[in-house]
């Protein structure tokens, strides 16, 4: 006679986010080897990321270029851009410079100012490039452009680095 399983059951949604997680996890690259394909790959692909559709078109040592083209999903109720996919998109590119250099870093903080609003349609590009770099943390820009150029937010995040 079968024992009933104790404690509750995953479900199908628990099932396909845990074989997602270790699709994410299987992909790991070790940062003190590849720091740059590390931030690329695999920050630069993380879950929240892919969800929202944000892609990473360029990374180096202390430097990233992410981009992410609006959809209605992305949008508010005036059908302009949420802020919040706006800072997003900041704290993405911001995330894989930080981690291009060889160790984690983790955002602890990080503000915006918006200057434009997108709609519907919109390629948006995010470039972080470095402020200062100290040994514990650093500080970093991020601009926010359409396609044409012109300027849509501006960003400002510090990292603490895990050395």
């Amino acid at each position: 006679m079968q024992k009933a399983p104790k404690g509750p059951q995953p479900t199908r949604t628990d099932r396909r986010l845990s074989e997602k997680i270790n699709e994410h996890n299987l992909r790991m690259i070790d940062p003190d080897k590849d720091p740059v394909r590390y931030a690329a790959e695999v920050v630069g692909t993380d879950p929240f990321a892919s969800m929202l559709g944000i892609k990473v078109e360029e990374a180096r040592e202390s430097y990233a270029r992410v981009s992410l083209v609006i959809n209605e999903q992305h949008c508010n109720s005036e059908a302009r851009t949420h802020g919040g996919v706006l800072f997003s998109l900041a704290d993405q590119a911001f995330a894989v410079a930080a981690n291009s250099r060889g160790y984690k870093s983790f955002a602890i903080e990080i503000k915006i100012n918006y200057f434009r609003a997108t709609r519907q349609g919109d390629r948006v590009i995010a470039v972080a490039t470095p402020v200062d770099i100290r040994k514990r943390v650093s500080l970093w820009n991020v601009d926010i452009h359409t396609d044409d150029g012109e300027k849509v937010a501006a960003a400002q995040g510090l990292a603490y680095h895990f050395v």
